[in-house]
């Protein structure tokens, strides 16, 4: 039999994360816990287990309550590799040495066991409030992040110019950056999805930030019926 399905084997990759492609994630399992977003995985082999990822602490649960910030996440451990994915978007891999990374949380796919994760506040007074980039989850440490954007993103680098992006479309900017959230009512209606007044992330400092072209796809809750198992 004749086939054309060779071009799809496997990546041999020996990375703890690597790309398969550009819309599955490869995590190569050595006895060691990563996290992933919940129903993000699409297939495994080997001895893995999946289990619910709670807040970690009762700081991180009232954040996330009051916030409504961080993705559902899930516990990966075992011996073995597993793939993930989020209805096809693309996926980048972001490589931390003892540093830090702020994300949109539904961007956020997966990171690796030396990472830890926190709810972080986005200044900008009544303006913030209104919009959903207020709270976004801070990743540090040293490992891999997977990011997640719904189509081919565009890195800014903010120290050359003042540089804003729309709160959802903004999904990951380096720890020297800061940020702010303002409004601005004489664009009305001219840009986002119109709110009334134009909500917008301020980055500053120097650094890059990731910006999707999307507002970003509407967030359907994990049921019961997908399980671990909905990709």
């Amino acid at each position: 039999m004749q086939s054309t399905l060779g071009e799809y084997q496997e990546t041999q990759s020996q990375e703890s994360f690597a790309l398969q492609n550009s819309k599955l994630l490869k995590v190569r399992l050595e006895a060691v816990t990563v996290q992933a977003k919940l129903g993000s995985m699409v297939a495994y082999q080997g001895d893995v287990t999946f289990e619910h990822a709670g807040a970690g602490g009762m700081g991180r649960m009232l954040k996330k309550a009051v916030s409504g910030e961080g993705t559902s996440l899930m516990k990966i451990t075992g011996t073995g590799e597993v793939f993930l994915a989020d209805t096809a978007q693309d996926i980048h891999l972001i490589k931390l040495e003892n540093d830090a990374v702020t994300c949109n949380g539904a961007n956020v796919l997966a990171f690796d066991a030396g990472i830890d994760w926190d709810i972080q506040k986005v200044s900008g007074g009544a303006a913030g409030m209104m919009a959903g980039g207020l709270f976004n989850m801070s990743l540090q440490g040293s490992g891999w992040v997977a990011i997640i954007s719904d189509g081919p993103p565009v890195l800014l680098n903010t120290g050359d110019a003042p540089t804003f992006a729309d709160p959802q479309a903004a999904i990951t900017w380096s720890s020297g950056v800061s940020t702010s959230i303002k409004t601005d009512v004489k664009l009305k209606n001219l840009i986002g999805r119109g709110s009334g007044e134009s909500l917008q992330m301020s980055f500053q400092g120097a650094g890059w930030v990731l910006v999707q072209p999307s507002e970003g796809r509407p967030v359907v809750p994990t049921s019961g019926g997908g399980g671990l198992l909905g990709g």
